[in-house]
């Protein structure tokens, strides 16, 4: 009897050319040879590189008496912008586990995010938190946010920061009470500030969030309703829906659930909610699966999915002249945007690796190395600091879709990856001492 695929009919693997070994470079490279996630070298280039981006944040909001903002491209903090709620929850996120890799000042700063958070986020009447703060701010309460402030308050509970118990608790409350929906095996997008109308629409980015969240509340509780609604979201939203479109993540959905593919048809810049599919959240998805399998490994189409869905992102969207991919397509594969968001590239990089990790296969080893060495050559801002976060589609620095380098969390991430010793997240890994920092990487052989 021949094997049976565990995600049903049409889920042959496509295949895709070698990536390339060689590179024609404007530009030197700041990663050494070899970029490859077993080497003492890169993982010191990636410390490096770490100590760079976190540097940049530290400067431009590491003063007590500079409040939290958004910030300009130069790392200056734009008061005239409201704050969003992600945006600080991602900074807790992130310096919880600079905190447990023992990071000077990490705690310090981890803790004044969190009480940002309770002080001036919170809804104390109406529970939940406020979307944005600021002259101009919604106060709506959006489900990405809320997904972001309770991965926020599991980091945080690793790390032992006060204020933390009470920010998972403030999150998870709101989500459970307000945006799950317990018969669908999935969230709703946004309410009022009352909770009193929800919007109508329905959409996979925030629902991606929340199961990265569920998985970081899993490790830092044990309780498995979050694992189980991780695994819920990613059965209903890649299992059952990607396939049907060639393995293309759909992002839209009406209210009961059904693929709206003209939402937003004349926006393809909208930062949330572009028009068509994004190769960057199948990427995601990818790295999702691959994590949530090592928790669960009764999800046994998890690793057959992350292949497809990798594949399928670089097939339709790197651009193998000049490298990049483009941030959306149709469900055809076609291109409809092809800037560079440099979210992008960072998910492709914890996507191969846990991909090679999971199948032992070169190939994801070799596109892990092309896409660090595109961060190398052309997103990291070498004169003005982090990453650019949009490139045109010749890669030179664009504003159309994000304006100024406000975000952390995602090239931080791709920094730590490979520092990882084991399948756990990252919090998960540093609260037990299985996230090498940079005094742990010194004694590494460097070839």
């Amino acid at each position: 009897m021949a094997n049976r695929s565990p995600l049903g009919e049409g889920s042959a693997l496509i295949s895709l050319p070698v990536p390339p070994t060689s590179f024609t470079r404007e530009q030197t490279m700041p990663f050494r040879p070899p970029i490859d996630p077993r080497a003492g070298t890169h993982l010191a280039d990636l410390a490096d590189e770490q100590d760079r981006l976190v540097g940049f944040f530290l400067s431009g909001l590491g003063d007590p008496s500079v409040p939290f903002s958004w910030l300009d491209i130069a790392g200056r903090p734009d008061r005239e912008r409201p704050l969003p709620l992600y945006a600080v929850a991602r900074l807790v996120h992130c310096f919880s586990v600079e905190s447990l890799l023992g990071r000077a000042g990490a705690r310090e700063f981890a803790q004044r995010a969190v009480r940002h958070l309770l002080d001036d986020f919170a809804d104390l009447e109406f529970g939940g938190f406020r979307a944005e703060i600021g002259p101009t701010g919604s106060d709506r309460k959006e489900l990405y946010g809320h997904a972001f402030a309770l991965l926020a308050g599991a980091s945080a509970r690793q790390a032992h920061l006060d204020g933390a118990e009470e920010l998972f608790d403030t999150a998870r409350d709101a989500i459970d009470s307000h945006f799950w929906v317990e018969p669908d095996g999935v969230a709703v997008e946004s309410w009022d500030r009352a909770f009193t109308g929800s919007e109508p629409y329905r959409g996979q980015n925030g629902n991606m969030h929340l199961t990265e969240a569920y998985l970081a509340a899993y490790e830092a509780t044990g309780d498995a309703v979050f694992l189980d609604r991780a695994r819920r979201i990613a059965d209903r939203l890649v299992r059952r829906a990607a396939p049907t479109y060639g393995w293309r993540v759909p992002e839209h959905y009406t209210t009961d659930w059904q693929v709206d593919g003209d939402y937003n048809i004349d926006n393809p810049n909208d930062p949330f909610r572009p028009a068509g599919t994004l190769p960057g959240h199948a990427l995601e998805w990818s790295r999702l699966l691959l994590g949530l399998r090592a928790l669960r490994p009764d999800v046994d189409w998890a690793v057959e999915a992350a292949v497809q869905l990798f594949d399928t992102a670089v097939g339709d969207a790197w651009d193998t002249t000049h490298g990049g991919f483009a941030y959306s397509v149709d469900f055809d594969g076609r291109i409809i945007n092809a800037h560079r968001m440099h979210w992008t590239v960072a998910e492709g990089i914890g996507a191969s690796l846990s991909l090679y990790r999971a199948t032992g296969e070169d190939r994801y080893r070799d596109w892990y190395s092309t896409f660090w060495d595109h961060v190398g050559t052309r997103v990291i801002d070498r004169k003005g600091g982090s990453w650019w976060h949009e490139l045109d589609s010749a890669n030179r620095p664009s504003f159309v879709t994000w304006d100024g380098k406000p975000d952390l969390y995602h090239a931080w991430q791709a920094t730590l990856y490979a520092r990882v010793d084991g399948d756990g997240g990252l919090a998960e890994s540093a609260s037990r001492g299985a996230l090498l920092g940079a005094r742990s990487i010194e004694g590494l052989p460097r070839g």
